[in-house]
């Protein structure tokens, strides 16, 4: 058994989590009621991430700011930019995709068990009052914006602290660390659950009526991955982008698209940054920072579904009203929770900017949920591994330019 548990481990991940698809496809499709079982393996997995991911964050960026020396230089005013972009320019990926390539809606039954925002000044007013939570109630509530606040302030004030106390912090950052990737390590597992649970309950036929939607996000999605992003890396460190964008789908969107969770991805990117070299003192801080705003696919679905409804009541949206539907996805995608779902209860917000009817918009909120089993994992896919892909290449960036200072 030790010998077989040691070949498995010897396999990459990656090869590891396509085995446990397959797996997944296959009890779903030919024995699905002997299997049910298999379910708990994906709920567990992703159980685990989310109760590991709070704590996690917290002691890293804690550790990361109370040990970060005084006048030691990070990247996060680049980041923060390349964030701003990435999200701003899905957004404006979405609506031309939507005018170029319209398409109407089959209103499923409304959402009426979900309470969206009324209005932009909602939205900021819960990211403010997220900020200010009780840290006791971010870590239960997976309140991650408040959970990195708290450990910014904990952890600069902390930077004056003994050495004694900053060993605690540092160990215990350690500990949760490896118990982080302990739980990485059962992913393959997870993911098959996770497959099987998608396939059994849903099916592929329940995605046929909204195909054509369907296939328009998704194509803005991936138009965002393969085709802007690669754009903005080139832009900022003038090579080849495509190995590291490759590297971050694979080793990042992949076990986003399965978790369905910006949240619970978070101790999966720790890893790859880890992996690429990066610097911890910066990764720590970007990381969970961008799992709460970077959030490109978020915009992409924010603008396509809105638009959608307005094609299907033959609203009319100039020029001027699409560029200001932009800037409100963009900053609306910055205001979504980083769990399942989170982008669509911010839909009846964009569709108030058009004067589509709240029941209206709940109804697209109800195609949103119908579709999401492609949808949105695709979308938690770009907004995770956008989080590595763009802390990277601030990193790049910032080692090419002492380069050529020295």
């Amino acid at each position: 058994m030790k010998s077989i548990v040691v070949k498995w481990t010897e396999f990459s991940l990656v090869g590891r989590i396509l085995v446990g698809i397959i797996l997944g496809v296959t009890f779903a499709v030919t024995i699905s009621e002997y299997t049910q079982w298999v379910t708990i393996f994906g709920s567990l997995f992703v159980g685990a991430l989310k109760a590991v991911a709070p704590i996690l964050v917290l002691l890293l960026v804690m550790h990361a700011i109370s040990n970060h020396a005084s006048g030691k230089k990070t990247n996060m005013k680049s980041i923060l930019v390349l964030y701003l972009i990435g999200t701003l320019t899905a957004g404006v990926v979405g609506v031309v995709a939507s005018f170029l390539f319209p398409v109407t809606l089959t209103f499923a039954e409304s959402a009426s068990d979900v309470a969206p925002p009324e209005g932009i000044l909602e939205v900021f007013k819960t990211l403010l009052f997220n900020i200010v939570d009780n840290p006791v109630n971010a870590l239960l509530s997976a309140n991650y914006l408040g959970i990195l606040t708290w450990a910014i302030v904990l952890g600069y004030l902390l930077k004056k602290a003994s050495d004694t106390t900053k060993t605690v912090i540092a160990n215990l950052s350690e500990a949760i660390t490896t118990l982080v990737k302990g739980v990485i390590e059962l992913a393959p597992f997870g993911i098959m659950g996770l497959v099987y649970d998608a396939i059994s309950t849903n099916g592929i036929g329940a995605l046929a009526e909204y195909g054509q939607l369907l296939v328009l996000l998704l194509g803005c999605i991936f138009f965002v991955a393969l085709v802007i992003n690669p754009i903005i890396v080139f832009i900022y460190i003038r090579k080849n982008p495509y190995p590291l964008v490759w590297r971050t789908i694979r080793e990042s969107g992949i076990t986003a698209f399965f978790t369905r969770s910006s949240a619970a991805n978070i101790p999966v990117n720790l890893t790859l940054c880890k992996k690429l070299g990066l610097d911890e003192d910066t990764y720590s801080v970007s990381i969970p920072l961008g799992a709460t705003i970077n959030m490109a696919g978020a915009a992409v679905t924010i603008s396509v579904l809105t638009l959608a409804a307005a094609h299907t009541l033959g609203v009319e949206v100039d020029i001027w009203t699409a560029i200001i539907l932009m800037v409100v996805s963009a900053v609306s995608a910055a205001g979504a929770s980083g769990v399942a779902g989170g982008s669509l209860l911010l839909i009846p917000l964009a569709c108030s900017l058009l004067g589509i009817p709240n029941d209206i918009a709940m109804q697209v909120i109800g195609v949103g949920f119908v579709i999401s089993v492609l949808q949105d994992s695709t979308e938690t896919a770009l907004n995770s591994s956008s989080d590595v892909l763009f802390t990277a290449v601030a990193d790049i960036a910032k080692k090419n330019k002492d380069a050529r200072a020295n």
